[in-house]
């Protein structure tokens, strides 16, 4: 059983069942140093293991100042602080701040342990942002969710126990209890989108509604109510849908509702751990893979992913390189023939070749000698009848011995090279980049 949520800041109330430790991601701010000076001052967090961490952006003049003060809080609290420092790629596409957020929460999952809880000090106000700027976004169910006070992260779990709390009541108790803290200058610039809703926008909507914080975190919640409700729908529907976890049924899919479909697309993408699929890509699917001819192969990119259509299945991946037209090699057999696409080639079995073969990428018009026949095919259509999707042709391997066709990878082997291999009792191997 997870920590139960507290719901009184003095003192902060919580159950933890043991072994869980709580790493406090630390910044020196009014936040943060509102909840190590509550969870220092709870016995159980300090028994079962209470340590901080302070990440070092080194993106402010001041940043060794802000550590060294860190430091000493930490100190005059009995609580272990981990310092580490930070390079914050700037030139990620992200932006400033996600890659910045995107440095800290890397360093902090390099700091956790199994089972760690990572604590951090996210607010009411905070939740309140988060649900803006995603709804300016355009954003869903799932987006419009905005921060959950659990999830799971790295090797533990991430909590945020001052969601329900606005950061009026956090800065009374610091006043209240003669805490100090940092004042990072940077919050005052209303260039970062964040920064323009709280210094701007946020005051003007509690003038006229006090209570709109608190009604954004309550819209949020609600939000993420009904995420996990169509979270579960969508993944019933994919299991009905799916052949594996890469492979969906395209006549499955036609039968689902546009808007259970679209849902559905977004779901499998996720779960194949492939960048989230970008504003166009469910239109984009429909149009050009689900509405094809069945003899079609149309495929989709985006990023470093790409869905495409064979036949009547839909299949998602990375993008996976093919063989270069040009390329050929010698190839004895004695050792694993690493190919430059990230493929391998491997002789299991026996030492090598008798003659060294050739490797080399398909040109096409290839003919190969099954076993058992006498005449020779067209090795594409040797390929289709197999049911080898069109992309995977593409990176085949062929091995020849002259001008006669051996095999293409470990997929299709021809009569000689079979009779060689059963002679030896020896396989060959091709080995797909995952």
């Amino acid at each position: 059983m997870l920590p139960a949520r507290t719901q009184d800041l003095a003192p902060l109330k919580f159950t933890l069942p043991a072994p869980h430790s709580l790493l406090v991601g630390f910044s020196g701010g009014l936040d943060s140093t509102v909840l190590l000076h509550l969870l220092a001052s709870d016995a159980t967090a300090r028994r079962q293991g209470l340590r901080a961490i302070h990440v070092h952006h080194g993106l402010h003049p001041e940043a060794d100042q802000w550590a060294a003060h860190c430091q000493r809080m930490c100190d005059a609290l009995s609580v272990p602080l981990t310092l580490t420092r930070v390079q914050v790629d700037c030139r990620s596409g992200l932006g400033l701040e996600a890659a910045a957020r995107a440095a800290r929460h890397a360093a902090f999952a390099a700091a956790m342990t199994t089972d760690d809880i990572l604590v951090l000090a996210h607010h009411q106000d905070d939740q309140a942002e988060t649900f803006l700027l995603r709804a300016l976004r355009g954003s869903g169910a799932e987006g419009l969710a905005a921060m959950r006070d659990w999830r799971a992260f790295a090797h533990g779990w991430l909590w945020r126990p001052l969601l329900d709390f606005p950061r009026r009541q956090l800065q009374a108790l610091a006043q209240r209890e003669g805490l100090h803290w940092i004042d990072d200058p940077s919050n005052a610039n209303s260039g970062f989108a964040r920064n323009f809703l709280r210094n701007q926008v946020l005051p003007m909507l509690h003038e006229r509604w006090p209570h709109a914080t608190a009604a954004f975190a309550r819209s949020a919640a609600l939000c993420t109510d009904a995420a996990q409700l169509l979270h579960a729908e969508d993944s019933k529907a994919l299991t009905e849908v799916a052949v594996d976890t890469r492979t969906l049924r395209v006549a499955g899919l036609l039968q689902l509702t546009p808007s259970r479909r679209a849902r559905v697309l977004r779901h499998w993408i996720a779960t194949l751990q492939l960048p989230p699929l970008p504003g166009n890509g469910v239109a984009r699917i429909e149009s050009d893979l689900l509405s094809a001819r069945r003899d079609a192969n149309p495929r989709f990119e985006w990023n470093d992913a790409c869905v495409q259509r064979w036949r009547d299945l839909l299949h998602a991946d990375h993008i996976q390189p093919s063989l270069a037209l040009d390329f050929s090699q010698a190839w004895d057999g004695r050792q694993a023939l690493e190919l430059p696409n990230g493929d391998s080639l491997r002789l299991i079995g026996v030492d090598g070749f008798d003659t060294p073969v050739r490797v080399h990428a398909r040109q096409g018009g290839e003919r190969i000698v099954l076993p058992k026949r006498i005449h020779s095919h067209a090795l594409k259509h040797v390929l289709q009848a197999a049911g080898m999707p069109s992309w995977q042709r593409q990176r085949l391997p062929l091995l020849s011995a002259g001008s006669t066709l051996l095999a293409a990878g470990d997929s299709v082997v021809s009569a000689q090279l079979h009779a060689w291999l059963r002679l030896y009792g020896a396989q060959l191997q091709w080995t797909q980049l995952a």
